[in-house]
């Protein structure tokens, strides 16, 4: 039986919309519960500041909801403040576009209970407002799942994290000691080329 032209073009397309597009976002449920140990607000320094995250399965969800969970991986988000006007930082529904969570915390087996996991933030973290975020994974690496430390408006628990500006009070003193000894060395050498001259008289 010959199948027909035009039936195998809708065939094709359709088989292109459902795996050319990738996982997005608003397809993934919250069965992930996380927290954080930082408080509402709390200023943490990149580099010095430690951070706890906590995670496991959301015990709402029905049992083997999450038989297919392979890896976890938890990750520093941007909150919205810290988006505005940084294409380079945009929420995009499609998970492989979106800007969202770019540093990662850690990643790790999935395991359904008793995850625990601190860190000193990275020095290279930049300034910003950020939240938790934890993705699921499959054995494809493909995200099945999330959970965060902050509702859904992205609104609560969010912590500010304090860039390393590059200055530190060791390099300061020792700037100013080399300034010091270059006064004094420069008098130094005044004091003795005058010594000279006189003694030639």
């Amino acid at each position: 039986m010959e199948v027909p032209t035009g039936f195998l073009v809708i065939s094709l397309l359709l088989c292109f919309a459902t795996t050319g597009y990738g996982v997005t976002f608003t397809s993934l449920q919250r069965t992930l519960v996380v927290t954080a140990s930082p408080t509402e607000g709390q200023v943490l320094k990149a580099g010095d500041a430690n951070i706890t995250v906590t995670w496991g399965f959301n015990r709402t969800f029905p049992s083997g909801t999450d038989s297919d969970y392979r890896t976890v991986k938890v990750k520093l988000c941007y909150a919205p403040i810290s988006q505005k006007d940084r294409s380079w930082r945009k929420t995009v529904d499609e998970m492989k576009k979106d800007k969202t969570c770019q540093h990662k915390i850690v990643a790790r087996p999935y395991s359904a209970s008793n995850n625990t996991f601190t860190s000193t933030i990275l020095r290279d973290i930049p300034s910003g407002t950020y939240f938790v975020r934890a993705y699921a994974f499959n054995g494809n690496d493909e995200e099945v799942g999330f959970g965060q430390n902050t509702n859904g408006k992205l609104e609560t628990n969010l912590f500010v994290i304090q860039a390393i500006t590059g200055r530190h009070a060791s390099l300061d003193i020792a700037s100013i000691c080399f300034s010091a000894f270059s006064v004094v060395a420069l008098a130094g050498f005044f004091y003795m080329e005058k010594s000279k001259g006189k003694s030639s008289k």
